[in-house]
Formats: structure tokens, C-alpha cells, sequence
């Protein structure tokens, strides 16, 4: 059994805009899922600790026709994030970014999260983040000063795809920052940049990374086994 760290936005509200955002529910539960009925262990912090804002449209009859999503995040189970700053890295096989439009807000330039990935990822263990998820890597800086994800394929949400008039508000572009560092795709719902980093596109690609992420980890305790 592994120990997986989700990162969870703790939520951001724009009073002068009249919006408000946070974490992507099917991007936290449809991975979850799919550790834990693999024997997984997954674990949730984000910046503030406690219960962090999901964004509603998320759990909404559009996004979330069946309500199965709404009815794990009403059942409590993430209601007790840990907060970042009291996380032991070292405990962890992988971390999971969550994406939702809040990542971009108080996860991107988070030192304390940029610590946290880097130390995993330093110990050989694996970084993994969908959506928006993928925006603290990018200000996540190795001891050579560049991005973790400088010159990996990569992906993440597209601007395409952003709400009409979303993209004026919001703090950069997505893809626009990425593509100045890394090798961005749209083309495929799941990439691995390499055999530590993995990202995914949109929320459909959440059981997919899922996936892939109970694949590596199963190779993973193959190989220490052998």
C-alpha cells in the first residue's frame, strides 16, 4: 500500500467580479477512487487546512449528472484537510494537484507546495496534478532554477476551453505559461513528461490518471519486491 498526498485549493472569492472558485470535485474523487480500491491510502491538505471551497458548478446537475461526486462531498469526507505547511513530504509515494480555477489562485506560487512536490519528487517518488492543477509546477523550481516541468510534455486545460470572459479575470494563462516553459499538448487526456511526472488535461481525464497512477505505483512495489 502507498500513501498518496491530494493538494486541494482552499478556495478564492473575487467580491468586484462577483465570482468564485476552488477545487474540481470529479478531479479529487474519480483518482480516489480509484487508489483506494487498489489499497491506496489517500490523504488531503490544502493552504488553510479544515473543509476547502469546492468550486459548486463542479457538483452540479451539468458536470455531475448522477450527483455522485455531490453526495461524497456532502458524506464529509474531505472536510478535514491537513493543512500544507504541517505535511512530512516523506510520508508520501506521490502527490496529486487538484485542479479547479482556485489552484491558480493560492496553490501556483505556493512555496510551501513547491516544497512539498520537490522533496517527493527528489526521492524518486512521483508528482501527478490534472487540469489546472499542473499551475504550481510551473513555479516549482529545481536547484538549477528551472521549472520541474522545463522541457517535459505536459499538459493541462486549454485556454480554448475557458467560460466565455473567464480568461480576463483570471491571475495568468494556463497554457500560456506552460508553453513557454514545457512542451504542451492538448493532443492526449494523460501525459507523462517522464517516469516521475504525470499531468492530465480536463476533468474527463481524472480516471484516467487515476490509472495510471495505480499502474505506476503497482510497477513500483513490483520492483521493490524484486
Amino acid at each position: 500500500m502507498a500513501k498518496v498526498l491530494a493538494v486541494l485549493s482552499s478556495g478564492f472569492k473575487d467580491v468586484e467580479n462577483n465570482y468564485e472558485t476552488g477545487w474540481w470535485g470529479e478531479e479529487l474523487f474519480a483518482p480516489m477512487e480509484q487508489l483506494e480500491k487498489a489499497g491506496h491510502q489517500v490523504d488531503v491538505a490544502s493552504p488553510l487546512g479544515g473543509k476547502s471551497e469546492i468550486d459548486k458548478n463542479s457538483i452540479s446537475k451539468e458536470f455531475d449528472p448522477e450527483g455522485k461526486y455531490k453526495e461524497l462531498y456532502e458524506s464529509g469526507r474531505v472536510d478535514n484537510t491537513k493543512i500544507l505547511s504541517e505535511v512530512n513530504p516523506n510520508e508520501y509515494e506521490a502527490i496529486l494537484v487538484v485542479g479547479g480555477h482556485g489552484a491558480m489562485y493560492d496553490l501556483a506560487k505556493n512555496e510551501e507546495l513547491h516544497t512539498i512536490i520537490n522533496t517527493i519528487y527528489d526521492n524518486g517518488d512521483i508528482v501527478a496534478a490534472v487540469c489546472h492543477g499542473p499551475a504550481p509546477l510551473i513555479w516549482t523550481k529545481r536547484p538549477d532554477g528551472k521549472s520541474i516541468i522545463a522541457g517535459l510534455k505536459v499538459t493541462g486545460f486549454p485556454e480554448a476551453h475557458e467560460p466565455a470572459g473567464l480568461s480576463d479575470i483570471l491571475p495568468f494563462s494556463l497554457e500560456g505559461e506552460m508553453k513557454m516553459i514545457a512542451e504542451y499538448t492538448l493532443e492526449e487526456k494523460v501525459v507523462w513528461g517522464n517516469d516521475q511526472l504525470v499531468t492530465g488535461r480536463d476533468p474527463f481525464s481524472s480516471e484516467a490518471l487515476g490509472e495510471e497512477l495505480v499502474k505506476a505505483l503497482e510497477k513500483r512495489n513490483q520492483l521493490e519486491k524484486a
